[in-house]
């Protein structure tokens, strides 16, 4: 299954709100997933995370606001004329099919021919290296297996937008790692799919993804790069849920890089408005000095 045969692909958010009765679940949602780039969604239980992935599958229709698909408006267009491969947690695997036939369950939706249709089975096993289990139930296989068998459907259909939605919750440490690493491997065979990766955990979103957006009830609260996130996040909230930091209530003196905190004078990243500011302080960044001369590592920055 080659690259070239896959189409391009990207994903744009238009002020997408999502409200049931007088409950608003995802406010105001504007994003842009280029082509070829994974975007993780990432936030607490309830953030609104799934609601935007689920409106970009079409289970979920908007209140307000536009989704857009390889350029094109997909907003009322039902979730068979997307175009898009789909994993969820519990990989919704028919029991009663092979794995073959499960893989080319999309393929049949779409009627693409017999032929056309045991070559894209065969060559998704291949890439998920399940090429040898195509005989087998959902049964037969463990967790992991049966995650590479959802994720080879989604690839069948060569999809130029993949969605995932906590696709690794139900693996175990050792299986998610390695499952990560797969991911990562598959989105290289097709640079210009765009993954759309819905998780709570901080790990995977930095491991896997190019830029992460960070959801809090119901809002968008910041977007940038795994990097620029952890090192320079712009709100309180980001700074503690994307890794471990601690949060210090500080004084900062005229934006030169000097602050104090509890008395004691410390160095922030230059350029902070002068004011009352909390500093971030990430655990590897501490360093213990002689006493009389406490101050934290070189970089925290006050949010």
């Amino acid at each position: 299954m080659s690259a070239a045969q896959a189409p391009a692909g990207g994903i744009r958010f238009e002020h997408v709100s999502v409200r049931y009765g007088g409950t608003t679940v995802l406010d105001d949602f504007d994003l842009s997933v280029e082509p070829g780039e994974v975007m993780a969604l990432l936030g607490p239980s309830g953030s609104g995370k799934t609601t935007a992935l689920r409106a970009v599958a079409g289970f979920v229709r908007p209140s307000a606001g536009r989704v857009h698909l390889a350029g094109r408006e997909v907003t009322d267009l039902p979730p068979h004329r997307r175009g898009l491969g789909m994993v969820v947690q519990q990989y919704a695997l028919f029991p009663h099919l092979r794995v073959r036939d499960n893989v080319a369950f999309g393929l049949r939706a779409r009627r693409v021919a017999r032929p056309e249709a045991a070559e894209r089975v065969a060559e998704a096993l291949e890439l998920v290296g399940m090429g040898d289990f195509a005989d087998r139930y959902p049964r037969e296989l463990s967790g992991g297996q049966q995650q590479r068998v959802a994720l080879a459907r989604a690839l069948a259909i060569r999809p130029g937008v993949l969605l995932l939605d906590e696709p690794l919750s139900a693996l175990d440490a050792r299986l998610r790692s390695g499952m990560l690493a797969e991911l990562a491997r598959l989105h290289r065979e097709f640079p210009r799919m765009s993954i759309l990766y819905v998780t709570h955990d901080q790990i995977e979103a930095l491991t896997l993804a190019d830029r992460i957006a960070v959801l809090d009830r119901a809002r968008l609260q910041e977007c940038g790069t795994p990097r620029a996130l952890y090192s320079r996040p712009r709100t309180a909230f980001t700074a503690s849920f994307v890794g471990e930091a601690n949060l210090l209530p500080v004084e900062v003196a005229d934006g030169d890089g000097s602050a104090v905190f509890a008395g004691q004078p410390v160095r922030v990243a230059g350029g902070t408005v002068a004011g009352a500011a909390t500093l971030l302080v990430r655990p590897h960044q501490l360093r213990l000095g002689a006493k009389g001369g406490p101050e934290a590592a070189r970089g925290p920055n006050a949010l």
